[in-house]
């Protein structure tokens, strides 16, 4: 495993892409928890207006990171796009300080994020380009291992926003954030190396067009659903503990420290077995382990047999944060741009989709039987990758 982790360090600027992946993860980890109340307490805006905010905000995202992941495989330099991107950020969230009107702060942050939502994944796009230069034969453990430190990043984000909050305030907070961004910016600047993009002309037969084709669509959606699945359990589960299973609030924050435990050691594991199994049999085995987890919470009648579920429930994000990427990057390997795009906006549509249905189908349908809503979405996923299967999926493992 040493000699592994090395090899990675080996592969031309991964060391500063650590760095900036774990930045990026604090960044946005440090202000996200604490949005709600900004608007609601702060600016006396209603939780309506924010859930409308927060949609149009990550749609604009989606809309953005599309038209650059579309040209970002054809550009000289995919460094200037992380510049641009890291401080389309660092202004968005300045924006917070700088303006109070609902509709102003909605055009402008819109603009402003929606363009920074590219940071990330063009920092993958970069780390893939890199693996291929250095012909690395393990690259599904090198974009595990930066997908387990964005993760660590969230971990340590909220901590820490805690207590600029407590110390300075909001505007801390977002020139905090902002100060994060920038510093990003500045190492990237500074110290990636630069290079051109691996795809420099369109190629008739190859990436660009396969996706019109469902070996693109079809996981895509497969993705929208799960990430929407995972949506609806982190804002349904404390519900359901406390007032459906009488639980505590502690037991709550056991479920959740626990999950968020486990999925950094799992997904750093699950990467290092790219060699050995292919990430579309992972990814089918996820929906299989999401089924039984929400099989158990839909019978379950005590507090720990959520908590002893959580295991399983780490072990789905995982693979599905932690191998999502590499399974796009070999559905399109020549376009590194494109397919974390692909991977990125499936995250933010499938995580909108999740926070504005899962309180409908809560209130409609009951707590409880959102479980049994979810395990459908999640049988809907399996089919469509099912129907993507590749012929040899030993043959995509070895080619890891």
């Amino acid at each position: 495993m040493y000699t592994r982790l090395k090899n990675l360090f080996s592969i031309k600027g991964y060391r500063l892409l650590v760095i900036c992946v774990f930045l990026c993860g604090t960044g946005i980890s440090i202000t996200l928890p604490y949005l709600a109340l900004y608007f609601t307490e702060d600016l006396g805006m209603s939780a309506g207006a924010f859930g409308v905010f927060t949609a149009v905000s990550s749609l604009s995202g989606v809309v953005a990171n599309s038209f650059i992941g579309k040209h970002s495989d054809r550009m000289r330099d995919r460094k200037l796009i992380i510049i641009f991107a890291t401080v389309s950020s660092a202004l968005g969230y300045i924006s917070y300080l700088m303006f109070d009107n609902f509709i102003i702060l909605l055009i402008i942050v819109s603009f402003f994020s929606g363009f920074g939502a590219a940071a990330m994944p063009q920092i993958y796009a970069y780390a893939q380009e890199s693996a291929d230069e250095s012909n690395s034969d393990d690259k599904t453990f090198a974009m595990s291992t930066l997908r387990s430190l964005v993760s660590l990043g969230f971990l340590m984000g909220p901590l820490a926003g805690t207590i600029v909050l407590g110390i300075i305030g909001y505007r801390g907070l977002f020139l905090g954030t902002s100060t994060i961004f920038v510093t990003i910016a500045f190492l990237v600047f500074l110290f990636l190396p630069t290079k051109k993009a691996v795809q420099k002309k369109r190629l008739h037969n190859s990436d660009t067009t396969s996706l019109n084709r469902k070996q693109i669509w079809y996981p895509l959606i497969a993705f929208i659903f799960l990430f929407a699945v995972n949506a609806i359990n982190g804002m349904i589960t404390p519900l359901f503990i406390v007032n459906e299973l009488h639980g505590t609030h502690t037991e709550v924050g056991l479920v959740v420290s626990i999950c968020a435990g486990l999925e950094i050691p799992i997904m750093f594991v699950l990467g290092s077995l790219g060699r050995k199994l292919s990430n579309h049999f992972l990814m089918v085995s996820a929906c299989y382990i999401a089924l039984l987890y929400n099989i158990i919470l839909s019978v379950s009648t005590h507090s720990w047999q959520l908590i002893a579920a959580q295991f399983l429930q780490a072990v789905f994000v995982a693979i599905v944060m932690g191998n999502g990427l590499s399974y796009f990057t070999e559905l399109l390997p020549k376009s590194p741009g494109m397919s974390s795009t692909i991977y990125y906006n499936g995250s933010i549509i499938g995580r909108l989709v999740g926070n504005l249905g899962g309180g409908i189908i809560a209130q409609f349908a009951g707590v409880r039987n959102v479980y049994w809503v979810c395990l459908v979405i999640v049988m809907v996923s399996l089919f469509f990758l099912w129907s993507t299967k590749p012929k040899k999926d030993s043959e995509v493992a070895s080619a890891n």
